[in-house]
């Protein structure tokens, strides 16, 4: 069928306008513009497929806004690049300069090109020895774009605006602005809009800080405006991965819900805003410093994609962002010739030996690792320079001989005996930092990113920023971990950044560098793969610094924070998984009592609560008991018979009455089955806790729901206090609708607190009649 189309007609005043339907039927979404003459377009559709497409044409008519007393000719209306040529006099949404003098501009649209852009590749997913297999399908990625040209003739300054309707039913927009005159054309900032409904009244964002990323908060949608900029060089813990608005109480599953984000690891900026006269607008776009782009005649910039994604409810929202990200890396995969394969199951040094590396500690947690059915060994910070703390070393990129001297106990007969085990090798770096004492800093103080001569920035964490823009500084961090990755045949790289970037001028041109910066680490993540064929690299911030969609598109996974303990992780990992699959969170068991936070808890809970995500261990298993080891190691056997389907499964979330509470699920794309994790967080009201809505399921279908094997025996485990047996804790559980398990639901067990469970529904065989 036809995924966009264009309309012509007239305004009640004459106006003449273009409009533009698209949609993607398979994703259940499509959206309209319209454009009253030679102006940027309105938004005045964003949700389900219209039955009559045709009828876009009459709702510029239906949404414009009359002229009221106290205002301008023209009442507010927004384009999706907002300006007080159109009568916006909210916050400047479109900020350049002309040799130092700010520009009003007012677009005039000289061309609409919309179109099916036939290109990139599509994928058949199918079963292969029971997990899900991919197959390139022979028609190319079908894509409705609409690509604009405005120009302000007079002030000389050229606009093009392109927005596509990706097949997961995300939106995504960006603008190109050309300096056509002469002098320099400095851009500050371009924030791009979507517009959203009136009823989409309350604001949902998360905040944060070190060891409790990503917590939500709420408020309403009122007149003003709400913004959330991230100016640290990197989303920082204080981001909100969205920034979401929807009818008041919107939740996980309900009610409709319009979502942005911004895809770039640099400072930028998500905003909501509402005028007296207007209906919302939400958005954002990168923030530049002064200088820091600044075009001469015929120079442009480009900036990062704003997506949008729409829903009925959360849940749908984050499905579109996964579903988007997983074939970006798909892409990859096909384009490099790489197979892909399940998510190994890591173990990270970090809690397990802080700095204290030594070969015989090492290889020994190694064995223990092959124990507990892990595939991948991680050496972390420390390995390297004199970094026997976090005070220097940073940026001296040779092997420590002090720690690792070479011979039989060197660090590449560690990578050997890893690999000898049948394990991977990973390795931690901070390649964008440097500790001022280091032999890097010494010899080049000119590399690192300061606001003066003579002045660094306030340090963090003893480091400064190194100059990722001076080539030669480039240079020198890509070829030393080229050369260790081949040396010490590599497989895998955790790639730290801990330090703000602050006060980020480049010594090499005296101009603000955080834009420029950012490319620079996307480039050398890319390098670094494509010169090593099947080389992951995770991104890690001080834990969950840098999520974004931009870092995702060429990391392998995240990690979503420095805090392994299993209740501050429930709500951590959830709201991460708004924009991150699961596959791609770093989730791990660590040791009781947390590292972070010093609370005690149950190894079956923080098996669990890493039991969706890139499972992995963060725990020193040379100091605890075998027992403990047999445990991890069944539960791991029970994450490998499930991961495949994780890395394709929807993630749902259940909204509970109880705050108590939390239900998460991953469901099959086909509907046949799911996983869902029960946690009592804390004590409730309710005592036993009341049933839980299983939301993903066919509504339709009977599902037989049992608990998962490494949950069924709650008395072994000593984290019930139910004194009665729960009617369908049992191996052939009970069979329930679809649509009964997500209207009343299912009961859960009664459990201490800062417990969890797992359990399953499986498409129940249908029973023939008599």
């Amino acid at each position: 069928m036809t995924l966009i189309q264009t309309f012509h007609g007239n305004a009640t005043n004459g106006t003449e306008l273009t409009a533009v339907y698209a949609e993607q039927p398979a994703a259940n979404v499509a959206f309209a513009l319209v454009f009253p003459g030679n102006d940027l377009p309105r938004l005045v559709h964003w949700g389900r497929p219209l039955a009559v497409p045709a009828t876009v044409i009459d709702m510029f008519d239906a949404q414009m806004p009359q002229r009221v007393s106290g205002a301008l000719d023209y009442t507010p209306w927004p384009s999706v690049l907002p300006t007080q040529s159109e009568s916006w006099i909210g916050a400047t949404r479109f900020d350049v300069r002309r040799d130092g003098v700010e520009l009003f501009c007012k677009f005039a649209v000289s061309n609409i090109t919309a179109e099916t852009v036939a290109a990139g590749k599509t994928y058949v997913m199918g079963e292969k020895d029971g997990y899900p297999s991919w197959s390139v399908a022979d028609e190319p990625k079908q894509t409705p774009t609409v690509t604009v040209t405005a120009e302000d003739v007079e002030q000389h300054v050229k606009l093009i605006w392109t927005c596509e309707l990706d097949e997961t039913g995300l939106i995504r927009q960006n603008a190109e602005v050309v300096n056509t005159g002469e002098g320099q054309l400095e851009v500050g900032k371009i924030e791009l809009a979507f517009t959203v409904p009136a009823d989409a009244n309350e604001i949902l964002t998360t905040t944060g800080h070190h060891l409790r990323e990503r917590s939500p908060q709420r408020q309403d949608f009122t007149l003003g405006r709400f913004a959330k900029a991230s100016m640290a060089g990197r989303p920082d813990f204080d981001a909100t991965l969205l920034l979401s608005v929807g009818e008041k109480g919107f939740g996980f599953t309900h009610g409709n819900v319009y979502s942005a984000h911004v895809a770039w690891s640099g400072n930028s900026v998500l905003s909501a805003e509402r005028l007296p006269y207007t209906s919302g607008v939400i958005g954002g776009g990168e923030v530049l410093f002064g200088g820091e782009i600044s075009l001469a005649n015929g120079e442009s910039y480009t900036t990062p994609w704003l997506i949008g994604s729409y829903g009925e409810g959360l849940n749908e929202v984050a499905a579109r962002f996964h579903g988007y990200i997983r074939r970006v890396h798909r892409d990859w995969l096909a384009e490099h010739n790489i197979a892909p394969k399940p998510r190994p199951v890591i173990l990270n040094t970090w809690e397990a030996v802080y700095f204290n590396h030594d070969y015989d500690t090492l290889t020994a947690l190694a064995d223990k690792a092959v124990e507990s059915g892990v595939e991948r060994f991680v050496v972390d910070d420390g390995w390297f320079g004199s970094r026997r703390d976090d005070t220097s070393g940073l940026g001296d990129w040779q092997i420590s001989q002090d720690v690792w001297p070479d011979g039989d106990k060197s660090l590449k007969a560690l990578a050997d005996y890893v690999h000898g085990k049948g394990l991977e090798f990973g390795l931690w770096f901070e390649p964008e930092m440097v500790n001022p004492d280091s032999d890097l800093f010494r010899t080049h103080p000119d590399w690192v990113l300061k606001p003066t001569e003579g002045r660094l920035p306030m340090q963090g964490r003893t480091q400064q920023v190194v100059d990722l823009t001076n080539p030669d500084a480039y240079d020198y961090i890509y070829d030393a971990m080229d050369k260790l990755v081949g040396e010490l045949g590599i497989d895998y790289i955790k790639w730290d950044h801990n330090k703000l970037v602050t006060e980020a001028v480049s010594p090499r041109t005296g101009r603000p560098a955080v834009h420029q910066q950012t490319l620079a680490v996307y480039r050398i993540f890319a390098d670094l793969k494509a010169a090593h064929p099947g080389l992951e690299i995770e991104s890690c911030s001080s834990g969950g610094g840098r999520v974004d969609l931009g870092i995702l598109e060429v990391a392998d996974r995240i990690w979503g924070s420095d805090c392994v303990d299993p209740v501050e992780r429930a709500d951590i990992q959830r709201y991460t998984s708004l924009l991150v699959p699961p596959e791609m969170i770093g989730e791990h068991v660590g040791a009781s009592p947390a590292h972070s936070t010093h609370r005690a808890t149950t190894q079956e809970l923080r098996m669990a609560m890493a039991f969706f995500g890139h499972m992995g261990i963060e725990w020193n298993l040379l100091k605890e008991p075998q027992e403990d080891i047999d445990a991890l190691a069944e539960w791991v056997a029970e994450f490998k018979k499930h991961r495949e389907w994780f890395a394709v499964d929807t993630v749902v979330h259940s909204d509970a009455a109880d705050p108590a509470v939390r239900l998460d699920g991953v469901v099959m794309p086909n509907k046949a089955a799911a996983i869902y994790r029960f946690t009592q967080l804390t004590t409730s009201q309710t005592y036993p806790a009341a049933p839980v809505r299983l939301p993903g399921l066919d509504p339709d279908k009977v599902y037989e729901v049992s608990p998962l094997d490494v949950s069924l025996d709650l008395a072994k485990q000593d984290i019930a206090n139910g004194q009665s047996p729960l009617g369908w804790w049992k191996t052939e559980g009970v069979k329930m609708t679809g649509r009964a398990l997500a209207t009343y639901g299912i009961r859960p067990p009664a459990l201490h607190p800062a417990q969890a469970v797992l359990f399953k529904a499986v498409l129940a065989p249908v029973e023939s009649a008599e």
